[in-house]
């Protein structure tokens, strides 16, 4: 066990400025509060924070993430408490034990993959200072390394199954190489004991035949001293689990592996890397499909190697590894290569902050080397890589992903729609709160249902997800087509009282399907909406009250009685000549045509009229039924209080309040907006869509002049067909 002073100096010798003080009050603090606790192992439970707090010197991390290392288990552990350690520590080394504690019970049952990276996302998104993730992880190994002391087998590989799903990808994420493989091999042999042994016997054996690692580290060394290349070469056995891993997912037994041992060549430069290829190619029969260029083409995760096999001196198969020093060290070291790195090698700044992969790391890494101050330390190691989302549970343990700003209704909609729509109250960590409350990470939610909710459109202002507000929206659309069916039928059975005959559906149905309507409910749904008269219906049923028309009779003779009667036409209440009494007239939506413009009419397959634009796009799938075109106008004894829609599509500068100074000159015209939405934005540009509502073409021309006017209007467009 290290010793508190053996811990200072450790820290002393890459911080010579640390504050002692601050670590010696972290340690008696700690040594206090666990006082006579022991560990499964029989040691004194404060060998646990020391050991932790000796793993992270290995990073050289700052003397507040090592007095949190001392003090990670207290809060949970004992009766020591936040503002105790605020009070004797400060305000950030108490926030980083609270951290840890809060990660320390987020427990993990044997779950699928999906929920494991969820878990994942949770623990790097609530650890808003990476410090804090650090010391989790540095715990976690060490408890790890002491597995073997727990009495239940079962407890052991809970443990060992749940640092394999959630722990080793989280220190691969963050670069942690060095706790990654070690975690990797402890669980293996707590997982899988009788493999690990195979492998661990047939890799010594392997090893210790006739010193060939030896001799092939010579005979490489003698061919670069040739050429007079000056690097280090080693050989190594790859561990446990990774000769396994690679047995498993090729399929190969132990002796067909070609890699057991990795020899490595590390170079001054990058261009000596090229150099020792080809030399090693020269030499000896490279194997087809073994060479890999991670240099040009690094993994994901920044690291860079050359690696090829061939067919050694010795007739042995040989994997090869070729790297510059600081290549190696992040192949090996992870996050503490880069700042170590930069200690070593200040003149290849350039090659450290070079590349994406790490970005965020390095950012933090130069912070805690640079940083003057303990508030400094902090704010540059501050990280949010999951600001977009939010993590929550179900009150069974299950873990929801929800995007940032969502609410407890988002919750209860994401669970299920039959929950959402019947959600009556929301409870948060055991509290009821408002339905719109903004979850946070790590939440416990539950929904309280009752089958007498039902969803309002003010829901909508409630919820930022897609499917909530898809299933909010098709409540409504199927409340409001109930109301239009039960309006349709009121309407029906009016006219029907007079024949005294009762309305069923088996007297509709015959109407539906001659519109070819699959439900009776669309002829209801056709009458409330104004696509279908009752008198057209009373005809349909009693032909034998038609003198007019009779069923026959085609749409042609319809028009030819239009021809013939036209002095008889009437106006529509909307305005246009040329209608024939008793069809349903209606303004098309795809062009909304204003009074001033050349307009058609359009039968529709309900026997009603849709008035179009004669410029609009729609009318071309009408070209081949000439029949159905009939020749109307607007009349000018229409209404002059009534206003016709139209839409637009603006391109505007973004400058400041060109938005207000739109909507003013709208206003100004006498005309009013409908509807208004921002289809795009960009740093130069915004895209807008309105609908307005003027009188006539005349006044829709005076709107325009005046919008062209504006020099924030780059562009403007009427929207129709």
């Amino acid at each position: 066990m290290i010793r508190q002073y053996e811990l200072v100096e450790k820290v002393k010798k890459y911080n010579p400025n640390a504050d002692v003080a601050l670590l010696n009050r972290a340690y008696v603090f700690s040594m206090r509060a666990h006082g006579n606790q022991t560990r499964a192992s029989g040691e004194p439970y404060l060998t646990h924070p020391l050991e932790v707090a000796d793993l992270l010197t290995e990073l050289h991390l700052d003397e507040e993430t090592i007095a949190t290392a001392l003090l990670h288990d207290t809060i949970e552990d004992t009766l020591a408490t936040y503002e105790e350690i605020e009070q004797i520590c400060g305000k950030d080394v108490a926030d980083m034990v609270e951290g840890v504690t809060k990660l320390s019970k987020i427990e993990f049952d044997d779950k699928n993959e999906h929920q494991a990276e969820n878990y994942r996302k949770l623990f790097l998104a609530m650890s808003s200072d990476i410090r804090v993730l650090l010391v989790k992880l540095a715990d976690r190994l060490h408890n790890m390394r002491t597995i073997e002391f727990k009495k239940k087998e079962e407890s052991k590989r809970r443990i060992a199954r749940e640092t394999m799903d959630i722990y080793i990808p989280l220190a691969h994420r963050i670069g942690l190489y060095k706790f990654k493989t070690e975690l990797e091999d402890i669980c293996f042999k707590t997982l899988y004991p009788e493999e690990y042994s195979k492998i661990v016997e047939r890799t010594e054996f392997v090893m210790s035949q006739e010193n060939l690692i030896g001799k092939v580290i010579a005979h490489l060394q003698q061919e670069l001293q040739k050429r007079d290349i000056h690097a280090d070469v080693t050989g190594r056995s790859k561990t446990p689990y990774s000769i396994w891993r690679k047995m498993i997912n090729k399929n190969l037994t132990f002796d067909q592996l070609t890699d057991i041992v990795a020899y490595r060549i590390i170079v001054d430069d990058l261009g000596k890397c090229y150099e020792v290829l080809g030399m090693i190619h020269s030499l000896y029969n490279a194997l087809p499909g073994r060479f890999k260029d991670y240099i040009s083409n690094p993994k994901p995760n920044g690291y860079q190697s050359l690696h090829t096999s061939v067919i050694g001196p010795f007739g042995n198969k040989e994997e090869i590894q070729i790297r510059t020093e600081h290549m190696h060290e992040i192949a090996e070291s992870g996050v503490a290569a880069h700042w170590l790195y930069k200690q070593k090698h200040s003149a290849d700044k350039k090659e450290l902050t070079t590349g994406n992969q790490y970005a965020w790391l390095r950012n933090i890494i130069d912070g805690l080397q640079d940083a003057d101050s303990a508030d400094e330390v902090l704010e540059n190691t501050k990280m949010e890589l999951f600001r977009d989302e939010v993590f929550v549970f179900t009150p069974n343990g299950d873990l929801i992903s929800l995007p940032r700003g969502a609410s407890g209704l988002d919750f209860a909609f994401g669970i299920h729609s039959e929950v959402g729509y019947k959600c009556k109250a929301i409870k948060v960590n055991s509290k009821f709160v408002p339905l719109r409350t903004e979850l946070k990470n790590g939440n416990v939610v539950e929904i309280v249902t009752n089958n007498g909710v039902k969803p309002t459109k003010g829901w909508l202002s409630m919820v930022i997800t897609t499917k909530a507000k898809n299933a909010i929206n098709r409540y409504i659309k199927e409340q409001e087509s109930e109301v239009e069916i039960n309006d349709g039928k009121s309407m029906l059975e009016k006219a029907l009282k007079e024949k005294e005959v009762k309305l069923t559906d088996k007297l509709i149905r015959p109407i539906a399907e001659k519109y070819k309507w699959d439900e009776v409910n669309e002829v209801y749904k056709a009458l409330s909406q104004a696509r279908l008269s009752t008198k057209a219906v009373m005809e349909f049923l009693f032909p034998e009250d038609i003198k007019q028309i009779t069923e026959e009779e085609t749409i042609e003779q319809l028009e030819a009685e239009l021809s013939n009667r036209k002095a008889q036409t009437g106006t529509s209440k909307i305005g246009i000549d040329g209608i024939i009494d008793g069809l349903v007239v209606n303004i098309a939506k795809c062009c909304n045509p204003i009074p001033g413009e050349r307009i058609t009419g359009i039968i529709t397959t309900g026997k009603g009229i849709a008035i179009h634009s004669r410029m609009c796009k729609n009318l071309s799938q009408y070209e081949n039924d000439p029949e159905r075109w009939l020749d109307v106008s607007w009349s000018n004894q229409r209404d002059d209080e009534r206003v016709y829609r139209t839409k637009l599509r603006l391109l505007l500068i973004n400058n400041k309040g060109v938005l207000s100074e739109l909507t003013n000159t709208v206003f100004n015209a006498d005309v009013n907006i409908v509807d208004f939405n921002v289809e795009t934005q960009s740093v130069d540009y915004y895209g807008v869509n309105c609908e307005v509502e003027l009188k006539d073409i005349e006044h829709f021309g005076y709107l325009m002049s005046k919008l062209r006017s504006l020099h924030s209007v780059a562009k403007i467009e009427r929207i129709q067909g």
